[in-house]
């Protein structure tokens, strides 16, 4: 998506703490704390305007980053995307994180995510799964708080194979006052893999509008 994007775009990558790089850190099971801890991250970066994307729970995780952007910085968010995952109204009680490692493990497999294989190896078992197991939690503990609706739009994503596709598009409901899109791609919950080009399409075409404002994130 980095190289795909216009060369006016300028894209971050959000690395949440106890990942990859920053493993030795201790994870964030809470949305709300975790999306304090990436607004404020961000506040270096808000001398263009600044997109968010979001896919799974990353798109929970965006939604409250927008609003708080919003509420300290006004003008900011420029745009919110958001992938495969249902509006925050529509948001019910989910217990994976509850699940034994074999329980994670089909749950995986049933949506054919691309770490299916690899979990085969017990090693990739050991490190891959307390991460999985932190972010069902962290859904799971979700609970959404009435606000003002968000001043810039919102796109919504989703694969058509997706049970809640229509409850994704009850994310219209956040974007009273920006303006609301909905596209629905080929695809279950990893439709990304192979609707990139898409995707990106459908991204650079919805920021097209402010390119007149110079370079953007």
């Amino acid at each position: 998506m980095t190289r795909a994007l216009a060369p006016t775009v300028d894209v971050l990558a959000v690395q949440y703490p106890g990942r990859q790089d920053r493993r030795a850190e201790p994870r964030i099971e809470d949305i709300p704390t975790l999306a304090d801890h990436i607004a404020h991250a961000l506040t270096g970066s808000l001398d263009r305007p600044l997109s968010l994307f979001g896919h799974s729970m990353g798109a929970v995780l965006a939604f409250e980053v927008a609003r708080r952007l919003q509420r300290d910085h006004p003008g900011q968010p420029a745009h919110l995307f958001v992938s495969v995952r249902r509006a925050p109204t529509r948001m019910r009680e989910e217990t994976h994180h509850l699940l034994d490692d074999e329980g994670i493990i089909a749950e995986i497999r049933s949506r054919r995510g691309p770490q299916t294989r690899a979990m085969e190896n017990p090693e990739v078992r050991e490190t891959v799964l307390p991460t999985l197991r932190g972010d069902y939690a962290a859904v799971g503990r979700y609970r959404y708080i009435a606000g003002d609706p968000l001043h810039c739009p919102v796109t919504a994503l989703v694969g058509d194979r997706e049970a809640s596709v229509e409850e994704v598009r009850d994310w219209e409901e956040q974007a009273l006052e920006g303006g609301f899109a909905f596209r629905v791609f080929p695809g279950g919950h990893f439709y990304l893999v192979k609707e990139i080009a898409g995707v990106v399409s459908v991204v650079s075409n919805r920021l097209a509008p402010a390119a007149g404002t110079g370079p953007r994130r």
